[in-house]
């Protein structure tokens, strides 16, 4: 391992950890200055003050109104209201919706939801590399279609989405068709490696996860463009310009506004030192180990994502193998009842049930060294080998 580190982190697209700087803003939030922003007493009015500037800097950076900017607790719930509360205020207009089959489950799950409600859904296909075509995106339209939700960059294998081309297409589709169709996308992963504004991007709504650019968790972000059908999905108290209700977590939105500001002001640099390291992994990989395949865009993926399915090896050893060693990843499989069960994102690229159950994905930050890739390749070569000399660990027929 090396020297000095109690562990190795490579799942930055999991989560990531505080920057201290960020820490240092939330503090005072919890302690000397804990009052509730709707509150009118001196306590009260200094959280609303540190709300409006938080707003202020997220709308500076996503190139948006003040007023377009809404607090949530995470991404999650920032696509289920950004999906929910669209169906919700246009479904007497139509009542189908198309996304990729590609999304994060908080995307999917909410469609296949609305699909029990009555909604009909238009699951696209991509490509071997994980694209989304926007032609497709546009033929997929009809009379009904209300939403169009389509995640910027891909959260297991890294692919960029042609999210502008994308919005362009529905847009003009929309005008000829004389419908509104609003234009959602999860750029969750995207914080931090690409640029975010929400007019050159051309999309109506934008969901983000602070804890992905090294704020705290349980703080998202949702902006909805001003004109935006919208019905709230949380009711009470009226904050947030009575589009998501409940006591504003002034500690989580400080730290998340913090977190936005330094992601894109290093954004260059950080993504240069993740993309230097991506690479020197991928050919690492490429060149050790045979029978590996590489998972997303050769090219148009994130600066800090390596996703690799292995021949004759599944995921859950490989992870524990790693984790021995002092690295922690992750894998394109989820462990469910026991049972290994295949990604739903490698098997839209055409993979295999089996080969897609040994894949792993790597993703870097910017306390990543050369030294850990490094030591992460020697791990990673060795366990490979190891595994696939154990007959009871390799899957038939992959």
């Amino acid at each position: 391992m090396a020297a000095g580190k109690d562990i190795i982190y490579m799942d930055h697209a999991g989560t990531t950890p505080v920057d201290p700087r960020v820490l240092d803003a939330m503090m005072v939030w919890f302690t000397g200055r804990f009052g509730n922003a709707s509150s009118i007493h001196t306590l009260g009015q200094e959280a609303k003050r540190a709300l409006d500037e938080s707003r202020e800097t997220v709308a500076r950076i996503l190139g948006c109104r003040l007023s377009e900017v809404v607090f949530t607790s995470g991404g999650t719930e920032s696509d289920n209201a950004a999906i929910n509360g669209t169906v919700a205020a246009l479904q007497p207009t139509g009542n189908h919706i198309v996304t990729s089959s590609v999304e994060h489950h908080a995307v999917l799950h909410t469609c296949q939801y609305l699909e029990n409600m009555g909604f009909d859904v238009t699951y696209l296909p991509v490509d071997r590399f994980g694209m989304v075509d926007p032609g497709d995106v546009v033929q997929a339209i009809t009379d009904r279609t209300i939403l169009v939700s389509v995640m910027y960059a891909n959260n297991e294998i890294g692919t960029i989405q042609p999210i502008q081309e994308i919005a362009r297409g529905v847009k003009d589709r929309a005008r000829t068709m004389e419908r509104t169709v609003v234009v959602h996308t999860d750029a969750v992963q995207a914080a931090g490696f690409l640029p975010l504004n929400l007019r050159d991007m051309g999309v109506d709504m934008l969901s983000l996860s602070a804890h992905k650019f090294n704020g705290p968790k349980g703080t998202g972000i949702l902006c909805i463009r001003r004109g935006t059908p919208f019905l709230p999905q949380q009711l009470g108290g009226g904050q947030e310009r009575e589009r998501r209700s409940g006591t504003e977590n002034i500690p989580g939105i400080v730290g998340a506004a913090v977190a936005l500001d330094l992601a894109d002001r290093e954004r260059e640099r950080t993504s240069a030192h993740c993309a230097a390291l991506r690479d020197r992994l991928i050919r690492g990989i490429q060149e050790r180990i045979p029978g590996v395949h590489l998972n997303g865009h050769p090219t148009l993926r994130l600066p800090n994502n390596v996703n690799f399915s292995f021949d004759h090896v599944e995921g859950e050893p490989v992870l524990l193998g790693l984790d021995m060693s002092g690295i922690a990843a992750s894998s394109g499989s989820a462990c469910s009842s026991g049972t290994l069960e295949p990604s739903h994102v490698l098997l839209a690229l055409g993979q295999s049930a089996d080969l897609s159950r040994g894949s792993l994905r790597l993703t870097l930050g910017r306390e990543n060294t050369v030294e850990e890739v490094d030591y992460v390749l020697t791990v990673l070569e060795d366990l490979v080998s190891r595994l696939r000399e154990m007959p009871s660990l390799s899957p038939a027929g992959s």
